[in-house]
């Protein structure tokens, strides 16, 4: 639940914004050395994650060279460890002005650590994947460029951010995103495709959703700042920090 359930569209767009500009100079101060470090902790903490130790199928973003968690050891360490891994893949959604976004992310698979290896740098230094590999893997949600497939169910996605915090009422973290809304609505499509027995009771998709944050993208509550959330805001079940330590979301019935 927001802090601010009153806050209209416009002005939990305003906030959002602000907040994004204002961590993105704070990350912009942190060093190399201090990233490395702290993805190594993560890394640590996480190889030790019952969940993610027992997980067959996980999703993870592929980080960009500065400013958030490292995720090239974790996608090599799953890969090495026999799980099927899913990355995401951005692409026109081919939906009509109005009927939804432009582009919409998608998990794709991974074949093995070759193919990792192999992925080209966009212009943002992301390894991205490209479009014309995407016949040859498997999709997390069936329908891709207006063609179907198999889904398939994932067990533990590991997800970016850029503010964090800890609401105080419900206890449950709070995250703050890109601002392209693409895990958002990735989860509602995939909550959609899944099986009944895939579903919560509460309608979110039966799947874990951690995220992976430097110790500085955590907002505490001494700051007096907050993570500004909508409707449409997916929570998540927990947070892995850059020093070690591992927060879950309080379990209730809406979160």
């Amino acid at each position: 639940m927001s802090q601010e359930p009153d806050m209209n569209s416009s002005a939990l767009s305003i906030a959002k914004t602000q907040l994004r500009s204002l961590m993105k100079q704070r990350l912009a101060n942190i060093s190399q050395e201090s990233i490395v470090s702290q993805s190594a902790d993560v890394f640590e903490s996480l190889s030790k994650f019952r969940p993610y130790v027992d997980a067959k199928r996980v999703a993870v973003y592929l980080s960009m060279p500065g400013g958030e968690i490292q995720t090239d050891p974790i996608v090599k360490h799953a890969l090495s460890s026999g799980k099927q891994v899913f990355v995401p893949y951005l692409h026109k959604s081919g939906l009509r002005p109005g009927d939804g976004p432009a582009r919409l992310m998608d998990m794709v698979s991974l074949k093995d650590i070759e193919d990792y290896e192999s992925l080209q740098r966009d212009k943002w230094g992301i390894p991205s994947v490209d479009a014309s590999t995407v016949h040859e893997r498997k999709r997390s949600v069936g329908e891709l460029d207006g063609k179907r497939s198999e889904d398939v169910s994932l067990d533990l996605i590991l997800m970016p951010g850029v503010a964090f915090d800890v609401d105080p009422e419900s206890k449950a973290i709070r995250r703050l995103g890109h601002g392209k809304g693409f895990y958002d609505y990735f989860l509602h499509r995939y909550a959609l495709a899944a099986s009944p027995q895939e579903v919560a009771s509460n309608g979110r998709p039966a799947v874990l959703l951690y995220a992976l944050a430097l110790k500085e993208q955590l907002l505490p509550p001494s700051s007096g700042e907050s993570v500004p959330v909508g409707p449409h805001d997916q929570p998540i079940d927990g947070l892995f920090l850059g020093d070690g330590e591992i927060k879950h979301s309080a379990k209730n019935d809406t979160n």
